[in-house]
């Protein structure tokens, strides 16, 4: 079957990869020169299997008003009259609820530990390097009201049978040494061991090279103009450079997923979420992480990528902006000067990128109402985590299999 992808990020090259293995003839479509030159470009680094949770929470909406009056705030909301961004808002508040939270941090766990099974035999089968770690996240908290909030956290994590250690600041520093010179701003951490990290630049770019070698077709520099619907069924994909025949077409065009379906009647309720992340080379690798470290306070994302300190965060609901605000790095370097000086700043780089977010913190994998067209988009900030096993998902759904974990809820049907 001829099937081609929309979008060469992390989504869109390991559903090509898996599609490929699965005997298809696949073509990837994309604007950029290269893969994984947008979201996947400089994200923040973690795998993050066990930390793994909806932004849309209870609490959020009262932290959020704190934290409009704080100077390095988590969340930025840029109002605009932009009917999507109102009525993503909306639904993002409904679901900050306990009964939501659970159903969605449920989802997300579900499909997070099938991907991490799945990156482990994908890196068997291929043997690629990645400045890969397998040394697990560690959710810092500041606060011992962070603390206890964690419990609802690990609450999930156990029903789900998810690997995790609440760590006194003893443990937060057996598990990540260098926190040894910031001890006096812990107050404890929520380990998950089986996270890992890795340069998902370096890993969609490798990954890209062997599907090239299972015959897939990158069709780079190539803008995307729509899609031929015929008879309630996909026929092809129009670009810029002519139409190309399709019996399939899986869409994984992030944040833009949506503009392009919604001329079909499909309401998709996938917006972009803008985050920031500097890369710092190390200058004193005692002063540097291990693994991953999520600040808590900031949901900042400090990850150790080779002699690389990867720094990532912040979710700025501002459109499809992609500017570069100086005070969003400030945010990013006061976090990891407080807690990792061993890196200097002075050298980072800058770097922005559109997250594609659904208000339910689940990304969207399945078919559409039109016969030949998948979706498989919204993972927001864990695209790099879910990415494995939403290609194999993806790609069993594309062939007519039934996949190995229930993706029953994960179409956009449940929109409906």
């Amino acid at each position: 079957m001829k099937v081609t992808v929309l979008g060469a990020g992390i989504i869109g090259v390991t559903s090509a990869y898996q599609l490929a293995r699965a005997g298809h003839e696949v073509t990837v479509v994309d604007r950029q020169p290269g893969p994984a030159l947008e979201t996947s470009f400089a994200n923040a680094g973690e795998v993050s299997f066990g930390y793994c949770s909806p932004w849309a929470a209870p609490g959020i909406p009262m932290k959020a008003v704190k934290w409009l009056f704080m100077q390095h705030a988590p969340l930025i909301l840029r109002p605009r009259i932009d009917a999507a961004m109102i009525s993503w808002v909306l639904q993002m508040l409904a679901n900050c609820t306990s009964r939501r939270y659970a159903i969605n941090k449920s989802r997300m766990l579900r499909l997070a530990d099938y991907s991490r099974t799945s990156l482990a035999q994908l890196r068997a089968d291929t043997g690629i390097a990645y400045d890969e770690r397998m040394l697990g996240t560690l959710q810092l908290f500041r606060t011992q009201a962070q603390l206890d909030a964690s419990a609802k956290d690990v609450k999930a994590l156990a029903a789900d049978g998810v690997p995790y250690e609440v760590l006194d600041p003893d443990g937060c520093i057996r598990a990540e040494p260098a926190l040894s010179y910031a001890r006096d701003k812990i107050v404890g951490g929520l380990l998950t061991p089986k996270d890992e990290t890795g340069d998902c630049f370096k890993f969609c770019t490798a990954l890209a090279a062997k599907a090239q070698e299972l015959g897939v077709q990158f069709n780079y520099g190539s803008i995307i103009r729509g899609l031929d619907i015929e008879g309630g069924r996909v026929r092809g994909v129009i670009t810029a450079h002519g139409r190309l025949e399709a019996d399939a077409v899986v869409v994984a065009l992030g944040s833009f997923s949506p503009l392009l379906v919604r001329p079909l009647g499909i309401r998709l309720p996938v917006y972009p979420v803008k985050g920031y992340s500097l890369t710092i080379p190390i200058t004193d690798a005692s002063r540097a992480p291990e693994s991953t470290v999520m600040d808590e306070t900031f949901k900042i994302a400090i990850t150790r990528l080779g002699n690389r300190i990867r720094v990532g965060g912040m979710a700025e609901i501002s459109g499809y902006t992609n500017d570069l605000g100086e005070a969003r790095r400030l945010t990013l370097q006061h976090s990891v000067t407080d807690l990792f000086p061993g890196g200097d700043v002075s050298k980072a780089t800058f770097w922005s990128g559109l997250r594609p977010m659904t208000p339910d913190g689940t990304p969207v994998i399945g078919p559409t109402k039109v016969a030949g067209l998948f979706l498989n988009t919204g993972h927001g900030t864990l695209g790099w985590t879910m990415s494995s096993g939403s290609a194999r998902v993806v790609a069993d759904l594309v062939s007519g299999r039934k996949p190995e974990v229930d993706a029953t809820d994960l179409s956009v049907a449940r929109y409906a």
